[in-house]
């Protein structure tokens, strides 16, 4: 069903679609208004038998997540920003206990000084926390993005962030395409858990482990991640075919077949990229996108293959690590190394500073 509608408000829809069991909820600017919405669709009785909790900050938040999980229930929840970093410990003992937790990480810049509007620092700075992270362009991609990630959670037993731009993407009204209850009942199958906590047969999970055995655990979870880079675009294909069209997947290409110069990039961004790319095309200039889909896992193998034909490589980001330089960029060069293929570095659009197409093409 087509409908025009607030980008949070399609996310809290398409969750809701995905018959969760307990929703976790602490308000924190730009991804308010999904928690909010997903609280109306329980209280309406439109989500099953969930149990929708409020509870008193984002680490609680992710805490009340862990435990659910670990019960066996299919679980949610949103933050963004210096919500992501009160949780962090959390963040990593999701990952490490191997939970399918899917959470909406509403992408916005971390202070000090506060700034609410939208860059990728919040999420960089989880890059290594053990979740995938996979990255929406369009508020239709919100929405398939977050059916997917259930699926491809619960299929690897691993969290999954689903990253949207803040504002640009949670508070922007757009078309979408809205799937019906049987078609995600279709793609999405009942949650079996590999792990739940019982007290008829009591044991314990994530307990200590000593420096004998950490590095294989630390190892389980890179596998997972690994595994991922597969499962990620078999489900892509799965949902292609149940729903009718391309979303998700590792990458996005655009223009790249013949392209001398391919820009980079991930989140929204891409939508202003590629208004630019078509300009330069009709002026002659062999110009191309790739999009991120999959920031982690990390899509080295694939990324090489689509940049190894172009003379030059644009990394347009909006993270900036203080002392090092663009967070994507480092990732990309870590692709190409051993090629000739020159990659360069664009750190735009932080704290929410406006990228224009006259600046996309200023800096392409």
């Amino acid at each position: 069903m087509l409908k025009q509608m607030e980008g949070s408000q399609a996310v809290a829809e398409a969750v809701a679609l995905c018959r969760p069991e307990v929703i976790c909820a602490y308000p924190i600017s730009p991804q308010t208004h999904i928690v909010e919405h997903c609280g109306e669709l329980v209280r309406e009785g439109k989500v099953g038998t969930c149990e929708y909790m409020n509870v008193e900050s984002e680490f609680a938040a992710l805490s009340a997540c862990i435990g659910s999980s670990a019960c066996g229930a299919r679980t949610y929840t949103a933050t963004a920003s210096q919500g992501l970093l009160f949780m962090a410990e959390a963040v990593y003992n999701a990952s490490g206990l191997g939970l399918p937790i899917v959470m909406t990480v509403a992408n916005r810049a971390i202070g000090a000084p506060i700034n609410i509007w939208n860059d990728h620092t919040d999420s960089m700075s989880m890059r290594d926390a053990g979740w995938i992270q996979i990255f929406a362009e369009t508020n239709q991609e919100a929405l398939d993005l977050h059916i997917q990630a259930f699926k491809i959670a619960e299929r690897l037993s691993q969290p999954v962030m689903v990253c949207m731009d803040g504002f640009i993407l949670t508070h922007a009204y757009e078309r979408v395409e809205m799937p019906s209850q049987e078609q995600v009942d279709a793609f999405l199958p009942p949650f079996e858990p590999q792990q739940v906590l019982d007290p008829a047969n009591p044991y314990s999970i994530g307990a200590m482990v000593g420096p004998e055995a950490f590095t294989e655990v630390r190892y389980l979870a890179h596998d997972k991640q690994m595994q991922a880079l597969n499962v990620i675009p078999e489900i892509a294909a799965e949902f292609k075919d149940i729903f009718g069209r391309d979303s998700g997947g590792l990458l996005r290409k655009y223009h790249t077949e013949d392209a001398d110069t391919i820009i980079v990039t991930l989140g929204s961004v891409a939508g202003t990229v590629k208004d630019t790319v078509d300009e330069m095309r009709e002026a002659g200039k062999k110009i191309g996108v790739v999009t991120i889909g999959s920031f982690r896992p990390f899509p080295t193998a694939e990324l090489r293959k689509v940049l190894a034909e172009a003379k030059e490589v644009v990394v347009l980001e909006k993270s900036f690590a203080v002392g090092f330089g663009g967070v994507v960029a480092n990732n990309v060069m870590m692709a190409m190394q051993g090629t000739r293929t020159h990659v360069n570095t664009v750190v735009a659009g932080l704290g929410g500073r406006p990228i224009t197409d006259a600046f996309a093409a200023q800096a392409l």
